[in-house]
C-alpha cells in the first residue's frame, strides 16, 4: 500500500535522523487529541501555527534591547527568534535532529515577551502578585491565549523546548535535569538563543554607539572573532564539533574555552549595555508606563473586560498581566497616551 505524504515524511524521519531525534510519529501527543494531518507532520503543523499566530505578529513591534528603536536595522523580538531559528536549524542538521520540532520551538520560544522587553518583564515580575517569567508566559500564550482563549493546542515537545529555553545568567550549557529540555532539539534552540543574541546584541550595541568595538573583551574576540558572522561561525561549529564528540549524543556541549569567552563577552554585555545607565534610564519610563497602565486597569476592571471579552473568566491581575504582556511597544506607548496625557484641543 502506497504510503501517504505524511507517512512518507514520517518513515524518512526513521532512516535519517539521528537515533537520539525527536520522531514525529512518535511525540507524546496534544493535550486535547486531534486527527494527524494528510501532509504535514505534527511539529510542521505546529510551526506553522505559530507563525500564524497573532502573538508572533506582534513581536515585530516589541523590543529586542533598546526601546521603540526608529533605526531600520535594529533587531526586535520577531527578528531574534527569526536569528535563533536559523542557527538552530544548522546545529540540528549538522547533528541529524528534528529541523521541524527545532523550528518549533525558536519561532515560539519568546511569544510571552513584554514590551520594552527584559525591562517590561521585571515591572510585571514586581507588580503582579504571581510573578513574572516570560518562557512560562509563552507558554500560557500556545495553551491559553491565543486563538480567543482556545490556545495552540501544540504537541508536548515543542511546549516542553518553549518552558527550557531561558537562562538569564546561568548556563548556557544547563547542568541540572529541570532546566534541560527533553528533546535534543530543545537543546539546540537554549544554545542557539545564547549565540543569536550575544551577537546581535553586541552588533546592535555597536550600532548605537553605546559601546566601542575596541571595548570589547580581547579574550572573547580573540576566540570567538573579530566579526559578527565570524564570532557565530565559530560559536555554531564548536557546538557541533563537541557535541560530535559522542557520536551517542547523550547532550549538547561547548569546548570549555568556548564557554569561557562567551561568559566574558556576556559579562560585558551585562555591564556595557543591558544595565548601563542611558539603559537603566529608558528601564525607569518603561516601569512608570506599565505600573500605570497596570494599575488604571485594575481600578477599571469593567471596562477592562468590556473591551476584553476573551479575558472575562480570568481574575483582574492575572487577566491585566496577559493583555499588558502582549502589547507592543507602540501599543503601550499610544495607550499611555491615550489615558495619562491631556488631549491637545484646537481652536479655529
Amino acid at each position: 500500500m502506497k504510503l501517504g505524504i505524511r507517512a512518507q515524511t514520517e518513515e524518512i524521519e526513521r532512516q535519517i535522523l539521528h537515533p537520539g531525534a525527536a520522531r514525529s510519529s512518535e511525540s507524546r501527543g496534544r493535550t486535547r487529541p486531534e486527527k494527524e494531518g494528510e501532509i504535514r507532520t505534527c511539529f510542521q503543523r505546529d510551526r506553522d501555527r505559530i507563525i500564524h499566530s497573532k502573538s508572533f505578529r506582534r513581536l515585530k513591534h516589541k523590543t529586542q534591547v533598546f526601546l521603540a528603536p526608529k533605526g531600520d536595522h535594529y533587531r526586535t523580538r520577531l527578528t531574534h527568534v527569526l536569528e535563533v531559528s536559523q542557527i538552530a536549524r544548522t546545529i540540528s542538521r549538522a547533528l541529524r535532529l528534528n529541523e521541524d520540532l527545532t523550528e518549533a520551538i525558536a519561532l515560539a520560544h519568546d511569544l510571552g515577551h513584554t514590551p520594552f522587553g527584559h525591562a517590561g518583564e521585571a515591572v510585571l515580575r514586581e507588580i503582579h502578585p504571581g510573578g513574572f517569567e516570560h518562557f512560562e508566559q509563552s507558554l500560557r500564550v500556545v495553551d491559553v491565549l491565543e486563538r480567543d482563549g482556545k490556545g495552540l493546542n501544540l504537541t508536548f515537545e515543542v511546549k516542553d523546548g518553549i518552558v527550557k529555553h531561558s537562562k538569564g545568567k546561568k548556563n548556557i550549557i544547563p547542568k541540572g535535569p529541570d532546566e534541560t529540555a527533553c528533546t535534543l532539539e530543545g537543546q539546540v534552540v537554549r544554545v542557539s538563543d545564547s549565540i543569536a543574541y550575544l551577537n546581535h546584541d553586541l552588533d546592535d550595541a555597536l550600532r548605537a554607539q553605546v559601546i566601542k568595538k575596541s571595548e570589547i573583551p580581547p579574550e572573547a574576540t580573540r576566540v570567538l572573532g573579530e566579526s559578527y558572522s565570524a564570532r557565530i561561525d565559530t560559536m555554531v561549529k564548536d557546538v557541533i564539533h563537541e557535541t560530535l564528540r559522542d557520536e551517542s549524543l547523550p547532550g549538547l556541549r561547548m569546548s570549555q574555552k568556548l564557554i569561557g569567552s562567551i561568559e566574558a563577552l556576556r559579562r560585558f554585555l551585562y555591564l556595557r549595555v543591558y544595565e548601563n545607565d542611558i539603559t537603566k534610564g529608558e528601564f525607569k519610563k518603561a516601569k512608570k508606563i506599565l505600573g500605570d497602565l497596570y494599575q488604571y486597569y485594575l481600578e477599571h476592571a469593567d471596562e477592562f473586560f468590556k473591551g476584553n471579552p476573551a479575558l472575562k473568566g480570568e481574575q483582574p491581575h492575572q487577566a491585566v498581566c496577559d493583555f499588558i504582556a502582549g502589547m507592543t511597544d507602540r501599543f503601550a506607548l499610544a495607550t499611555y497616551e491615550k489615558l495619562f496625557m491631556p488631549r491637545q484641543w484646537t481652536v479655529y
